[in-house]
């Protein structure tokens, strides 16, 4: 399936690595050139000569810190125009609530919800005059099922959807979607930092958190990222145009609620 979105420009935030990597390849495959941003170089630059290999499309990479107003600053004037947006930081840290003080949720507001905010702001009305925009907002199962030791998350996440809810229905008008994936459980570096807390607090080891994650999902296995880059590059396409406000959670079947 020709996804029409060939010669589009994305601008692809922490995409060194997990499932940022994994939406930037998906949409390099389908002919889209790409502005990859993340905090380690080596990392973001190995990912960019892959992806230039593999797909022979156009990758300029941005080393910044997208969570701060100059981080912010250097990908838009590196990507001041894109066709696609898509937004990612890593998750605040797990722990318990009791712990934490105003400035460790301020610094997760920053990342999670404040910064997707400011770059959809700063590139949606150039979309709207082009009458073509894919706004992707990487967000966590936890919105639909919030975690007790990922509250940070859970506040943070559960602020920006409900952003993304009011605006996207005033773009859609515009051939401007906005829509948010929310991952379960992948294979990701994430995904092992969380579950070295779980095994600190039940005195188990990762191997076996992670196993028994494994083997509680009705999948019987954790995500491939592959996967999650492939619903992010359709949710991209021109035939996803009538697709708006949705909150598409791939997760193996893990939330047990009907809607």
């Amino acid at each position: 399936m020709d996804l029409g979105i060939s010669g589009r420009k994305a601008l692809v935030c922490a995409s060194s690595k997990g499932l940022g990597r994994a939406c930037a390849i998906s949409l390099a495959r389908e002919g889209v050139s790409l502005t990859l941003v993340a905090r380690g170089a080596e990392a973001l630059e190995q990912t960019a000569a892959e992806i230039r290999a593999s797909a022979g499309v156009e990758v300029a990479t941005v080393i910044a810190d997208v969570t701060t107003g100059e981080g912010r600053s250097a990908v838009l004037a590196a990507c001041p125009q894109p066709d696609i947006l898509v937004t990612n930081a890593g998750g605040p840290k797990p722990g318990d609530f009791r712990n934490w003080d105003r400035d460790t949720w301020i610094a997760a507001l920053d990342a999670n919800m404040l910064t997707p905010i400011a770059l959809i702001q700063a590139t949606v009305d150039g979309m709207i005059a082009r009458r073509f925009g894919r706004i992707i907002n990487i967000t966590s199962a936890a919105v639909k099922a919030p975690i007790d030791i990922l509250g940070l998350s859970n506040g943070a996440r559960a602020g920006l959807t409900g952003f993304v809810a009011g605006l996207a229905r005033t773009t859609v008008v515009h051939n401007v979607t906005i829509n948010n994936l929310l991952p379960g459980p992948f294979e990701t570096d994430r995904l092992k930092e969380t579950a070295a807390q779980w095994a600190a607090k039940r005195g188990k080891s990762i191997d076996e958190v992670i196993a028994e994650r494994r083997a509680g999902n009705p999948a019987h296995r954790l995500g491939d990222p592959a996967e999650f880059g492939d619903a992010c590059a359709y949710l991209c396409s021109a035939q996803a145009g009538f697709i708006t406000g949705q909150n598409l959670l791939l997760d193996g079947g893990h939330y047990p609620g009907t809607f």
